[in-house]
């Protein structure tokens, strides 16, 4: 199975909302997919974001990058924050001083008046690595608000234990913007237990994970997988329902997962088998979609937009290629394309794809249908030396 989407946009004007703010909104950028930046690379990036209501990127660890990523986010006045992705090994000294070179930078990122420093994983390391690294940068003047993503905290019913194993904690970002190897929508049940526990005992933030997809085909049996995303980028209109003190969409740039809204950089080495399914696969108009929920999470108002996105995979989930094993979950996604509208006023929307149609009344807002792929469709890959051709 190939579950790469293609993804195409049909604009008929927009006029999305805009004003101050007191919420922000910052996409996970995966900085090794930035070794062979340059300036250039780094302000279009930037540029594109901001365009969308983006107020920043949380930044995990390519340490050769900072210092040309921080120069052009305070040139165009972009926030970053560090999200130590504690799945590789960290010493928290190397740590305190990555915090403490950028703490004085105007692009570092302040929650209440003190650092954001978040991270992907890291319970691992223990409550002891935690409360020294807070306190060996305030022994140098430096006071942090640490919201990390424990990732093994997922359970709605785990949220209490969380805050009595890790004192230092301040917040909590959920990492977790995908369903659970379950075939059925992500519902707000974590977000909403740890959002209340950060409330009633912290003051940090608490951060949304939110994401359009989860797909990886890296040909191996512990990296190949697929969750239920069909409808996962409609999920958007969740935030309403938690409202939360930072949204962080996962993620700008990491190609292999799928879930990349950023344009795809030729310069980046994808590797060995994400070249199979990303490249050519532009994932832009999911920015429309993430445009039109930032400016109502900001404004407290759903805009005025008239536009319709569509995506879709681009072969059969029971298609069989010659290069790659099986990802896990590969029965959950559903042989259909699926579009969201954003609309100024109600209306009728009719897909077609072939014999197959569909179509739904839309009401002003969003919603969101689907048409399933069309039955007669031989819609099978050609394979060749190995490798499944596009």
């Amino acid at each position: 199975m190939r579950s790469a989407t293609s993804i195409l946009a049909i604009a008929m004007g927009a006029a999305c909302l805009r004003a101050a703010h007191a919420a922000d909104v910052f996409a996970h950028f995966m900085v090794q997919n930035s070794y062979s930046y340059e300036q250039s690379d780094w302000e279009n990036d930037i540029t594109t974001a901001a365009g969308i209501g983006i107020d920043g990127f949380a930044y995990d660890y390519e340490v050769g990058q900072l210092v040309t990523a921080f120069s052009v986010a305070e040139q165009l006045g972009f926030k970053l924050f560090f999200s130590f992705d504690m799945s590789y090994s960290w010493s928290s000294d190397d740590m305190v001083a990555l915090v403490q070179n950028y703490s004085t930078s105007s692009a570092s990122y302040k929650w209440n008046g003190d650092i954001l420093v978040s991270t992907y994983s890291g319970e691992t390391y223990g409550e002891s690595f935690w409360a020294d690294f807070k306190s060996t940068l305030a022994g140098e003047g430096i006071t942090i608000s640490l919201a990390p993503a424990f990732t093994s905290y997922r359970d709605p019913d785990d949220a209490d234990s969380l805050m009595s194993n890790f004192t230092s904690i301040n917040g909590f970002f959920n990492w977790w913007s995908w369903p659970a190897d379950v075939d059925a929508n992500l519902t707000t049940a974590t977000d909403l237990a740890y959002q209340a526990i950060v409330k009633s005992d912290r003051t940090g933030p608490y951060i949304m994970a939110v994401s359009p997809w989860q797909f990886k085909n890296l040909n191996t049996t512990d990296n190949d997988w697929v969750e239920y995303s069909d409808t996962l980028w409609h999920y958007l209109q969740a935030i309403q329902d938690v409202q939360p003190d930072i949204v962080e969409i996962v993620t700008w740039n990491d190609y292999a997962e799928s879930h990349y809204i950023g344009d795809i950089n030729p310069k980046v080495n994808l590797g060995t088998y994400a070249p199979n399914y990303v490249p050519k696969f532009t994932h832009g108009a999911w920015r429309n979609v993430a445009q039109f929920f930032i400016s109502w999470y900001k404004n407290g108002t759903e805009p005025t937009d008239d536009q319709v996105v569509f995506w879709y995979r681009v072969w059969p989930k029971d298609t069989v290629c010659c290069c790659s094993l099986e990802p896990r979950n590969y029965e959950f996604p559903e042989d259909a394309i699926f579009a969201i509208a954003l609309l100024s006023e109600p209306a009728t929307i009719q897909m077609n794809i072939g014999s197959s149609a569909s179509s739904w009344d839309a009401p002003a807002g969003h919603s969101i249908g689907s048409v399933p792929f069309p039955t007669e469709d031989a819609q099978i890959p050609r394979c060749g030396r190995g490798l499944c051709e596009h």
